[in-house]
């Protein structure tokens, strides 16, 4: 909005050029998410426990948590803001993909909120059923998946996935691409939200996921820097940098008011839009096998829990003193924000790592 008002004015006042560079753009992002968060936040806060919009907490978690019963939850509404606002504030709104990746995000965010409001109208931590959600979170992939096939080839994009590591390696995967894109976004939708279990753990790697994304996608989005990494080259995908960048000050916001003790809780609203949001931006991005490495903390959160199942259905024992990974810890004496901060240490490293698959091909 603001990039449609004010850069055509540059003809006129050279000081509005600066509206034609993305990282000028995305900066503004970033500033204006966390101040929308810490401005919106409080008065967020104090509305939900006005509701009484508490969290309710599984007997069978560890028993440190009761204390966190009633917290307000649903805090993922004020994530989503911080998201969408400065996004429709800073991108170029012509731009198809932050659409999008705007779009996805919201989906994925209406199945959080039905799954938290049948909780709190239930009073206990149940909400839709594994099935329906995964169904629902499918759905929402495939007409995503399905968009980006219709796009006119100059976008290049059509239903190719390119593999780290190798030069130009692009495999065109044809109808297959619809359950590929649906698998990444309900994957990665459903390991932040099994990450989401400890104060400020989620929206930590969050923020770090999706400051890697941006930095993915403008390589993606520029020609030279593309050709000059050998990455597929994806005309005007750079703007979602943008998006990524909101998300990255949306989480440092919620990061204010989540981080231990919390205030509130994101709730499946926020986690399982986050989770959409990341999986969408690897697949924009054309780096969804590197979203392993991205988001290497949720997968092996995601891991965790089925290494758990698995083992306790297949020999009665488990592998772990509970699932996911992180209560596993705290189960074995570990303080909750040692917790918390040694696994934002490790998914800094799995960025870093993924980053340097830029050079290692």
């Amino acid at each position: 909005m603001l990039y449609h008002l004010l850069y055509p004015l540059h003809e006129q006042f050279a000081l509005f050029n600066v509206f034609r560079y993305l990282t000028f753009r995305a900066a503004m992002a970033v500033v204006t998410a966390v101040l929308l968060s810490l401005l919106l936040g409080p008065g967020f806060i104090r509305l939900l426990r006005r509701w009484s919009v508490g969290q309710s907490i599984r007997d069978v978690g560890p028993e440190r948590h009761q204390v966190k019963a009633g917290t307000p939850t649903m805090g993922g509404v004020l994530i989503l803001l911080a998201v969408v606002l400065p996004t429709l504030l800073w991108a170029n709104l012509t731009n198809p993909f932050v659409w999008l990746a705007i779009g996805v995000t919201l989906a994925f965010g209406a199945i959080g909120l039905v799954d938290d409001l049948l909780k709190l109208r239930f009073r206990r931590n149940l909400g839709l059923s594994a099935k329906v959600k995964f169904l629902l979170q499918i759905s929402v992939g495939l007409a995503a998946a399905a968009i980006i096939l219709s796009l006119p080839p100059d976008y290049g994009f059509g239903g190719t996935v390119a593999m780290p590591f190798f030069k130009k390696a692009v495999f065109d995967l044809g109808l297959f691409y619809l359950p590929f894109v649906a698998i990444v976004l309900a994957g990665s939708s459903n390991a932040v939200n099994l990450t989401d279990g400890l104060d400020g753990l989620a929206i930590g790697a969050t923020l770090i996921a999706a400051a890697t994304y941006a930095i993915f996608t403008y390589i993606a989005g520029n020609s030279v820097v593309a050709g000059y990494l050998q990455v597929p080259y994806l005309r005007g995908v750079g703007e979602v940098a943008i998006f990524c960048a909101a998300l990255v000050g949306a989480s440092l916001g919620f990061l204010w008011f989540n981080s231990h003790p919390a205030e509130i809780f994101m709730g499946d609203v926020g986690s399982l839009a986050i989770g959409g949001a990341i999986g969408m931006v690897a697949v924009l991005s054309k780096q969804e096998i590197v979203l392993v490495l991205v988001g290497g903390l949720f997968v092996i959160e995601a891991l965790s829990v089925i290494v758990q199942v698995a083992s306790f259905k297949l020999t009665g024992r488990r592998v772990l003193r509970m699932a996911p990974l992180h209560h596993h810890f705290e189960l074995s004496g570990w303080a909750e924000s040692k917790i918390i901060v040694r696994f934002w240490i490790i998914a800094v490293l799995f960025a870093l790592l993924s980053l340097s698959t830029l050079k290692l091909r």
